[in-house]
């Protein structure tokens, strides 16, 4: 299966990626560049701690939202151009600097820089795809527009930014600017349909699968970053009493257990599938592209209850603090568990999440009725996440279910069949009895 699409296979082309098999590297550069975005979920997250209400919650998901699709359609970018040529390094150079304007200006987009984040957005999505279009030289051929017709769809979003950004009224600014991004999402859904051009096929997105798993896995440290980041930034500010300790570790153990919920099987599984699926541009888009913003989302609400509970470990649980905590488990949660079921061939979600999205709401409804104090209710989460990472660790590599066998306990032969029955419908060979 090729790696890159037919329009960026053309002979003597040094721009474009020459790879071979079904792997492309991930390059130095794209690493640099992710650090733009270290920046972007930093002034995220930041900005939903100073603006904790409804207001604030719609306006950082939009810009969120902003922010992931500069991220992915780079990302889709440099899965066909080569990074390491010199041409393409100095546009990518060229991209981040237009990207630190979109990430500088976040902190204030519904106020006095909303115009500077419109036109920055819009420069780097138009100037992004144009020059990838003509890199892959669909200038010059009558077939295969694919990347000219997401131009087209950007160029089409593009003066609702720009208008969001002359508007005075943030709310006025956030429903021109809610318009722009369902235009832009709902892209991918239509295949970029263009009158006369007619839309793509699942052909024009031929992609190096391993490529698009492993610059997603890294977005997903990027976020878990910011939750270490910024427990150690406020632990350090904090005098070291035992509910601070307690509250640094919980936060700590929270990121270690949401890292092993999505890396210990949906990362290498994901990657596997989209390596080896016929259309790994379909895989790309469902699983990575739309349904990583969910998981991405949650970990940076997670992030924010982890400086509140620093902050205010022995206080009653408030409205505010519950509904981001409660959003970050639901969102990290229901997006894994929806990512691991499109790339595995089991039909049933993992109920290991599925239990898990269960024991976050009737975590939710007790700190509800009852107020518990912040780092007690936030411990909560954190054992939930553990609960889930384990029991899935333990139903796929079978450890603590082999020990339970051996000890001759019926939970464990019912857990192994169950384990048997989860393994051959992943297409994978099951463990003897």
């Amino acid at each position: 299966m090729s790696d890159a699409p037919e329009s960026a296979r053309r002979p003597g082309s040094s721009l474009v990626r020459q790879v071979h098999g079904s792997h492309a590297a991930v390059g130095y550069i794209e690493l640099f560049f992710d650090l733009v975005f270290v920046f972007a979920i930093t002034q995220l997250s930041h900005g939903l701690l100073e603006h904790l209400n409804w207001v604030g919650a719609l306006q950082t998901a939009m810009l969120f939202l902003a922010v992931w699709w500069a991220w992915i359609y780079t990302t889709w970018a440099t899965n066909w151009i080569d990074p390491d040529h010199g041409g393409n390094r100095l546009f990518l150079g060229l991209v981040m600097v237009v990207s630190l304007i979109l990430s500088s200006a976040i902190p204030h987009a519904f106020a006095g820089a909303g115009l500077t984040f419109a036109v920055a957005y819009s420069t780097l999505q138009i100037g992004r795809s144009l020059y990838v279009s003509w890199v892959c030289g669909e200038w010059t051929r009558d077939d295969n527009w694919s990347l000219v017709r997401i131009t087209l769809w950007f160029v089409a979003s593009a003066p609702l930014w720009l208008i969001g950004g002359l508007t005075a009224d943030p709310a006025e600014r956030m429903a021109w600017w809610a318009a722009a991004l369902t235009i832009e999402s709902l892209g991918p859904i239509f295949f970029y349909w263009v009158p006369r051009l007619g839309r793509s096929t699942p052909d024009d997105w031929e992609i190096a699968g391993g490529h698009m798993a492993e610059r997603c896995a890294l977005f997903i440290i990027i976020a878990l970053g910011e939750g270490v980041l910024i427990t150690g930034a406020t632990f350090g500010k904090l005098e070291p009493t035992l509910p601070t300790i307690l509250a640094f570790l919980t936060a700590f153990l929270g990121s270690f257990a949401m890292w092993w919920v999505y890396f210990d099987v949906g990362a290498k599984r994901g990657a596997e599938h989209i390596e080896h699926h016929e259309h790994p541009g379909i895989v790309g888009r469902d699983a990575f592209t739309y349904w990583h913003i969910p998981i991405v989302a949650g970990v940076i609400l997670i992030a924010v209850a982890d400086e509140l509970t620093l902050a205010h470990p022995l206080e009653p649980v408030h409205g505010d603090f519950l509904l981001v905590t409660a959003g970050g488990m639901a969102l990290f949660l229901g997006g894994t568990m929806t990512f691991k079921r499109i790339t595995s061939r089991n039909a049933w979600f993992p109920p290991s999440h599925t239990v898990g999205l269960l024991l976050a709401t009737a975590l939710v409804v007790w700190g509800w009725l009852t107020h518990p104090p912040t780092l007690l209710f936030y411990a909560g989460s954190t054992l939930t996440f553990a609960f889930v990472a384990l029991w899935e660790w333990g139903s796929y590599h079978g450890g603590w279910i082999e020990r339970m066998e051996r000890r001759g306990w019926w939970l464990g032969r019912l857990l192994r069949r169950y384990t048997n029955w989860r393994l051959a419908g992943m297409g994978r060979p099951r463990r003897p009895q």
